[in-house]
């Protein structure tokens, strides 16, 4: 019934002269928010302004509505709320009967007027078959939901922005973005927030309606932006669902999460590199290191520190994913860098769990506190080395040496200054480490050395009581003392060769019996001249002990030249009789 089914007569000349002075003077008094103006006989009752009005509807302007349409008696016979869908139309364009035409002119969004229209501006002398009388005088109870112009553009109002944007949104890019989206008289019809996920796309490639496509350009991370779009680059005529109906204006407020692009790489940046660094990471190597996992917006997703262990990996293998596989190459101990990672360098489309949403852009802040290749030695430095150096350390040696250890990152773990007595060991007799072991052999008395022990040759995967699984140590050390050892399975050897007259020259009284007192003077005495040398670390009365017994072979105390027998000889028979 609003729209216009055949033109009303036109006022006289002089009636239209009276008619524009008129609507002059009412220009002059009052605009048309705040004023009830008479418009060309139209009377316009405006009961109810919203408080805002950015805008009003001009000639021109498209118009959507909700009406209800009374008699001047209060009979109503149409209403726009009984049939379930508001009114579209244009202004100024004879589309509608010229009352609304101009009655509905300066309306602001959410307004509520009543518009009582004379009949030669409804439906004149012929009314409108059985429903209208002719020359009734209409009164119409508008509600504006909408208007837009063909003219009008996205617009887009930044509400809030980060202080740093290194990156702005690009045709072409992928966002995740959370979102409230109205109509624009306010009617919430969608919620990214109620979905509890963000609403992920392609920029500029089809995927969003074009004023999305078009107001969502040049956003920063953690931006926030009103978006208003109007019908013909939102739904249209067509409208989505029931949520969004035919030719809306629709407005979101949106929050940019995430933003990258398909071609994008890995990016490292925020490098403290230590001023001393020997090797980089390689493929292969197998690492130890803390990091804090954010996404874009800063809102941390996992982090080693608060479990208070590194994480440790191979790298360059397959065993992370391939962004982290590729930021941890190349890297010196002790470094720190932010990797960015793309989510097809990441977890992709899926996600992982909870915590991390499907096309995820990650950050990573990366501590490197060391790394290792299986196949790595002991490394050895000599800082200081004595100039008189007549013995070297080596298996089956006594020592007494000071050492420092700690991580490679200068955690401190064991100082043998934490205890009275100096650390001592036999090399070669599993006392220590491998790699300890290792790295005290060739030392002089007096010389200073560092030693780098890979895990393999420490504490390996499972680490030990202070030392983390899979930890690179280093050693600071220093050799205070030195017994020459000698053999596995042996208590005395000869530094020289044995008298030939052996049982004669322990014989000392010459009386063919060598008790245990004899025996004990004839090797201290040996010891003494330097021609022989026990087994150090071990009471030399225990080792002589044991020595007569294995010699005293019937157990009668003393030894005769019968019983005597070196241990080479006896290892020479043994052998000979296991053949």
């Amino acid at each position: 019934f609003l729209a216009k089914r055949e033109r009303s007569p036109r006022p006289a000349p002089s009636s239209l002269g009276k008619i524009l002075s008129l609507l002059l003077l009412l220009l002059k008094a009052c605009t048309y928010v705040g004023c009830n103006p008479t418009i060309g006989d139209v009377v316009v009752d405006r009961y109810s302004i919203p408080i805002l009005c950015p805008r009003e509807v001009k000639s021109g302007d498209y118009v959507r509505y909700h009406y209800n349409v009374t008699f001047q008696d209060g009979k109503t016979f149409d209403s726009s709320y009984e049939r379930g869908a508001a009114s579209v139309g244009q202004t100024g364009q004879g589309r509608l009967i010229a009352g609304i035409d101009k009655g509905i002119l300066g309306m602001c969004v959410n307004e509520k007027r009543k518009v009582t229209v004379p009949p030669h501006l409804a439906y004149g002398s012929l009314g409108a078959g059985d429903v209208v009388p002719p020359d009734s005088t209409l009164v119409f109870d508008l509600m504006l939901l909408d208007m837009w112009n063909k003219a009008d553009l996205v617009v887009t109002e930044t509400v809030s922005s980060p202080r740093d944007c290194k990156r702005s949104v690009k045709r072409t890019d992928f966002v995740r973005y959370h979102f409230n989206g109205t109509l624009l008289d306010g009617t919430p019809f969608d919620s990214s927030y109620n979905k509890g996920q963000t609403h992920d796309s392609l920029v500029g490639e089809g995927w969003l309606i074009k004023g999305m496509d078009e107001g969502i350009l040049g956003m920063c991370v953690g931006e926030t932006r009103n978006i208003i779009i109007p019908p013909f680059l939102a739904y249209g005529e067509k409208g989505s669902g029931k949520e969004i109906p035919s030719q809306a204006t629709l407005v979101f407020n949106v929050l940019l999460a995430d933003l990258h692009n398909p071609k994008d790489d890995i990016t490292v940046e925020n490098q403290v590199v230590p001023e001393a660094c020997a090797r980089k990471s390689v493929a292969g190597d197998y690492m130890r290191y803390h990091y804090n996992g954010t996404f874009l917006n800063g809102v941390t997703f996992d982090t080693s520190y608060q479990r208070n262990n590194t994480y440790n990996t191979y790298i360059g293998m397959g065993y992370v994913i391939s962004g982290m596989d590729k930021g941890l190459q190349g890297v010196c101990i002790g470094e720190r860098r932010r990797v960015t990672l793309p989510p097809h360098m990441a977890y992709g489309e899926q996600g992982a769990g909870k915590d991390i949403p499907g096309s995820a852009v990650l950050v990573f802040d990366i501590h490197v506190i060391d790394f290792h290749n299986p196949k790595d030695s002991v490394e050895v430095h000599v800082t200081h080395k004595p100039e008189v150096c007549n013995l070297t350390s080596d298996v089956d040696d006594l020592i007494h040496y000071h050492y420092n250890c700690s991580l490679l990152d200068g955690t401190r773990l064991f100082s043998s200054s934490d205890y009275d007595n100096l650390q001592d060991t036999v090399l070669g007799a599993d006392k220590v480490i491998d790699g300890l072991d290792e790295g005290l052999r060739g030392m002089c008395v007096g010389e200073r050395r560092t030693v780098i022990i890979p895990p393999h040759l420490g504490h390996g995967e499972k680490g030990a009581t202070g030392v983390p699984g899979s930890a690179v140590l280093h050693f600071e050390l220093e050799l205070m003392d030195l017994q020459k050892g000698v053999p596995e399975g042996y208590l005395f050897v000869w530094v020289e060769d044995a008298p030939l007259e052996l049982f004669q020259a322990m014989d000392i009284n010459q009386n063919g019996e060598v008790p245990i007192e004899e025996f004990g003077e004839f090797i201290m005495l040996q010891v003494a001249e330097g021609k022989g040398r026990m087994k150090p670390g071990v009471d030399p009365e225990e080792i002589i002990a044991d020595m007569f017994r294995n010699q005293d072979r019937n157990k009668d105390g003393v030894i005769v030249a019968e019983e005597l027998k070196l241990k080479v000889e006896e290892d020479k028979e043994r052998m000979h009789e296991e053949l």
